[in-house]
């Protein structure tokens, strides 16, 4: 079974880790405030791992970063952020301009990868913390299906409007006991919410603070094998239709 090989892009805007064939799926994971697309890079070889296709996913995976920007609740101070945070205790009060300006540039990414040949269905996006919460926006915002979303430390910003091309998309919502960030709570009402629109996420806790460990990474892989598995199956079903399609036309 040949793997594939990665190289590193660096681009002034994000990261791209390329592989040696051709891709056939992507993953776009957004930082949280004040970090890079530098924080997620080292988390592939551990997704790729855990993935369980039946044919091995060729993944790129790009690694935005968040613009530079003034950060309220940090004093005014500038850092790379998605959307500026006004208050924070406990619910977010947010510039929900800024954070449809991050949203729209996630959609110019799906849409460049979808230009490249990469059918929608296997796109998954990620996000931790701030830039979970723009992944759940991005996600289920946007026009066409994906693949999957996992929503790392994170919460839902405002509520979401739901494109009905993502209304069954797969969700995972993992998260820390100990989260003095993000609160615990956010992300169950993130749960609730989600479950409120006939939605059932995929939830896991873990025993730490506002991080990631390698089990959740481990359970990232595992579900977005399964989100890619799930559109293999369909899109061999639709093959299968499609040639059966044509085998009726001939005279």
């Amino acid at each position: 079974m040949t793997r594939p090989t990665y190289q590193r892009q660096n681009f002034p805007d994000r990261i791209v880790l390329e592989p040696s064939m051709p891709a056939d799926s992507c993953i776009i994971w957004l930082h949280g405030l004040g970090a890079s697309g530098d924080d997620f890079v080292p988390a592939l070889p551990h997704l790729l791992q855990a993935l369980n296709t039946a044919q091995p996913a060729v993944i790129r995976a790009i690694y935005p970063h968040a613009a530079q920007q003034p950060v309220t609740i940090n004093g005014g101070m500038v850092m790379p952020s998605w959307y500026d945070l006004l208050a924070t205790s406990p619910r977010r009060q947010i510039d929900g301009q800024q954070l449809a300006v991050s949203v729209q540039r996630i959609h110019t990414l799906i849409d460049q990868q979808i230009a490249a040949g990469i059918d929608s269905r296997r796109i998954l996006l990620a996000g931790f913390s701030q830039g979970g919460a723009v992944a759940y926006e991005a996600a289920f915002s946007y026009p066409q299906p994906l693949a999957g979303l996992m929503a790392l430390s994170t919460y839902i910003a405002r509520p979401l409007q739901i494109n009905a091309a993502n209304q069954h998309l797969p969700v995972l919502i993992a998260h820390g006991d100990y989260d003095g960030v993000v609160s615990p709570e956010l992300g169950e009402e993130a749960c609730q919410w989600l479950s409120a629109q006939g939605i059932t996420p995929e939830s896991h806790r873990y025993p730490l603070a506002h991080e990631v460990c390698l089990e959740e990474i481990e359970h990232c892989g595992l579900f977005a094998g399964r989100c890619l598995l799930k559109n293999e199956r369909q899109g061999s079903n639709a093959q299968e239709v499609e040639r059966a399609e044509n085998t009726d036309a001939k005279p």
